[in-house]
């Protein structure tokens, strides 16, 4: 199992767009993963509607976590995603 913390970069939060970007990479990386907002309850990422409901804002500190084989490298490209400000370009 791989886990990682980070903050959030887009500059209006986890809202539609930056959700669906999101949930569709973790729904391709083919194992479990979990994102959850601070100490909450993890969610499944994959689940836009449950990415979504966090309400995670910018600057708010996620924990994901995958596990399964390649789990690093799906946080890798995961964590890109939740880090750039989808609102800024």
């Amino acid at each position: 199992m791989a886990t990682r913390t980070l903050q959030l970069g887009s500059s209006h939060g986890l809202h539609a767009r930056p959700a669906k970007l999101f949930a569709q990479a973790a729904k391709e990386a083919g194992i479990p993963v979990t994102i959850a907002k601070g100490d909450g309850k993890p969610v499944n990422a994959a689940s836009i509607l449950g990415v979504i409901a966090l309400g995670v804002e910018q600057g708010d500190e996620v924990t994901l976590t995958a596990e399964g084989e390649g789990a690093e490298g799906v946080l890798d490209t995961l964590e890109q995603l939740l880090v750039t400000d989808h609102d800024a370009q």
